[in-house]
């Protein structure tokens, strides 16, 4: 129960921020003219991307992530690129003193003069120094510390942040000011407020990642502009966030040698692809119920999986514990990492070592078939690029996919053939262990 005031709203002059009088007459779709040069880089790459190409003009964007991952560490280091573009860029900080923010730019580099700083919650005067400024880029930290005087409640209650949000995206849309909204989130992991908030901006991007860990993704799950299957990988540093330009070669760096149990499987984030290594870890349980776990996957795939093995390969799980690990901490839930899991898991209960060159991937059915996935051209090259020799994949994509020079290709319809692969190669190196 949230207690509101009712309050005539004032109505709008001709010639303000809320003014309609430009729009009162209809325009025909295809007299609406598009330059490409519309959008606006942040020169940061995998930000570009997750937005879909660049800032669109007038857009709100939100940006939510947990306390200390680095959202307004981010947002500065694209003020100071904007900046030095000659863009003219307002940042407004309801959390932090000017001090504090020099600080943090002091390590991030130089700003030039195009770069303003505010302190300030109040919204009416946030609007009356934005209509003054004409900034070309506006930046809110936080949307929670923000408040409207009509308003009787707290700042970051239900009701002042629907006010604020709805404030910001008239001036955004009225003006043609490209606005990002810093959100604080709840402790599991939403933007704190009314899920109205989502709905009202353009764009939601989530910062995820552990934050004693180097690495942050950042992830848009709304956009309007692009697509919502692009992710960017940033490594954070002391001198700020910076990008992860080859993000395979990022979570594969520590992969042991000659192990069993380990595997790297492809996955596609949007239209990138990105290898990862799958550990599993099988062992006779010791109490009544065996445990499984599973970390970075959903754990329901993995039950499922380990059903099929036990009852299309003959497998016997029923009485071990199971634990699979995504290494690097990354969460993938893409069904084509489905052969990578099985393959770990026949992998550390057999006792079987991988080649270290290998890599696979494909969805894997209930009857025990591997199913087709898409994009797998860009998986093979992916590999490629990344020295493997030998690629694992459903005999479904050998008419898209074809012969790929320089790297092997072994096409499986069913996960006993992919199974039967491995063994044998552990069986002409000398390195399979019948358990």
């Amino acid at each position: 129960m949230v207690e509101e005031t009712v309050s005539p709203k004032k109505t709008s002059a001709p010639g303000t921020v809320n003014s309609l009088e430009k729009r009162q007459e209809p325009v025909i779709l295809k007299d609406i003219s598009l330059s490409e040069d519309e959008r606006q880089t942040t020169e940061i790459k995998e930000l570009d991307r997750v937005l879909g190409g660049g800032i669109v003009p007038g857009s709100l964007v939100l940006v939510g992530g947990d306390p200390g991952i680095g959202k307004s560490t981010l947002l500065l280091q694209v003020c100071r690129n904007l900046a030095g573009k000659n863009v003219s860029v307002l940042y407004i900080s309801g959390e932090e003193s000017l001090r504090q923010i020099k600080l943090r730019a002091n390590r991030i580099g130089t700003f030039n003069d195009r770069m303003m700083l505010l302190c300030e919650t109040n919204l009416e005067t946030i609007r009356e120094v934005i209509q003054r400024k004409k900034p070309d880029i506006v930046v809110i930290d936080s949307i929670q510390t923000m408040f409207h005087e009509e308003i009787s409640s707290a700042p970051g209650s239900v009701s002042q942040v629907r006010e604020s949000t709805n404030i910001l995206m008239q001036i955004a849309k009225g003006m043609g000011i490209s606005i990002f909204i810093v959100g604080h989130v709840t402790k599991e992991g939403n933007v704190a407020g009314p899920r109205v908030l989502e709905h009202m901006v353009d764009t939601v991007l989530y910062f995820e990642g552990d934050r004693h860990a180097s690495y942050r993704i950042l992830r848009a799950v709304k956009n309007r502009f692009g697509s919502t299957n692009e992710i960017g990988v940033f490594e954070m540093r002391n001198s700020g966030l910076e990008e992860v330009k080859n993000p395979s070669e990022f979570m594969l760096n520590g992969k042991p040698n000659g192990t069993s149990g380990s595997i790297v499987a492809c996955s596609m984030e949007g239209t990138r692809p990105i290898l990862v290594e799958i550990q599993a870890l099988v062992c006779q349980s010791n109490f009544g119920i065996p445990r499984r776990t599973a970390v970075g996957t959903d754990l329901n795939r993995v039950n499922l999986l380990m059903a099929v093995l036990e009852k299309k390969v003959g497998v016997r799980l029923a009485a071990c514990d199971a634990y699979v690990n995504i290494a690097g901490g990354i969460k993938m839930t893409e069904p084509a990492i489905d052969l990578g899991i099985s393959l770990a898991i026949v992998s550390s209960c057999k006792d079987i070592i991988i080649p270290d060159s290998v890599l696979a991937f494909g969805e894997v059915g209930l009857s025990g078939e591997v199913r087709a996935v898409s994009m797998a051209g860009q998986r093979v090259a992916e590999a490629k690029k990344l020295g493997f020799q030998t690629v694992i994949l459903p005999e479904v994509c050998k008419g898209t996919l074809g012969k790929a020079e320089g790297i092997g290709l072994v096409y499986v319809s069913q996960i006993q053939e992919a199974i039967s692969y491995i063994m044998r190669q552990g069986d002409d190196q000398g390195r399979y262990r019948s358990s």
